[in-house]
């Protein structure tokens, strides 16, 4: 399944010490960057989390969030006064240095283990914290499939422009070279009186700029391996940015031995709706 790059999922679950909340939002990334904010409860989970999102997804700059909100009706919230007290210090001689930065007794409080909900039971909570992020994998997978569907139908209908054009060229070139031959002919006369040397070459250079078979055929070998790289169930993104490459090496000769205004028309047509797939495959997994 093609999946896009960019996506967002977030879920929460119910504890008995309070409401965990995640959300898992990407960009796109050549690799796979995966950036983490943690309760000091969750902290030791890392590793784990780690794992898990780099068994479901293979490329994209992901941020990770995972919050621990105490109930409302929670009892006994402790305080870590001597972490308090330390910030309230650093707090103090920023406000000497820097007058205009005020920090409120309420922002101090937010600061990471300042309130601690008491009598957590650690490996209970990195359960549930682990259960949770499973299904908000599941909906951010999924909404990657939703967007990369999305993209495979847009690069599938560019495809199909570009067999249109080839095919077009195929049906064109018996009376373009018809056309050729004839100022071929007309340029032989000229150069009746020239030496065989230069005879010789310029028989060799139309030749060269007549024969585009071998172009045609390799962009619908291109086309047909493109198709089969879309119907593939891993992530694609790399492979069809090479890809993207060989069909641009072919629009680009069939441009460079163009004779004829149609056929460069056609080499032009090609390039632009490449780079429109370039554009899309850019946003793949």
């Amino acid at each position: 399944m093609i999946r896009s790059m960019t996506a967002f999922a977030a879920g929460e679950r119910s504890t008995d010490w309070g409401v965990l909340g995640c959300e898992l939002r990407a960009v796109n990334h050549r690799f796979l960057e995966l950036g983490l904010r943690l309760p000091d409860e969750l902290r030791a989970l890392e590793p784990a989390l780690r794992e898990r999102v780099a068994a479901r997804v293979a490329r994209g700059k992901l941020d990770l969030v995972l919050r621990l909100r105490p109930r409302a009706d929670a009892q006994g919230l402790q305080l870590d006064a001597g972490l308090l007290e330390r910030l309230a210090g650093l707090a103090g001689e920023v406000r000497q240095r820097f007058p205009q930065v005020a920090v409120s007794f309420t922002e101090l409080l937010q600061f990471p283990g300042v309130l601690q909900v008491p009598g957590i039971d650690p490996e209970a909570l990195q359960r549930a914290a682990l259960a949770l992020l499973d299904a908000v994998l599941d909906d951010f997978v999924a909404a990657r499939e939703r967007e990369g569907a999305q993209l495979a139908a847009a690069i599938g209908e560019r495809a199909r422009a570009i067999a249109a054009i080839v095919a077009d060229l195929r049906t064109l070139l018996p009376q373009i070279r018809a056309g050729q031959r004839q100022k071929l002919q007309a340029r032989l006369t000229e150069l009746a009186a020239a030496e065989p040397a230069r005879l010789e070459q310029e028989l060799v250079l139309w030749l060269q700029k007549l024969d585009v078979d071998e172009e045609l055929d390799r962009l619908d070998s291109h086309l047909a391996e493109l198709r089969r790289v879309l119907a593939r169930r891993e992530p694609v993104g790399r492979r069809l940015d090479f890809l993207l490459q060989e069909f641009n090496r072919e629009a680009n000769t069939l441009g460079s031995k163009s004779v004829d205004a149609r056929t460069s028309n056609a080499a032009v047509e090609l390039k632009v709706l490449i780079d429109q797939i370039r554009e899309q495959v850019q946003n793949l997994e």
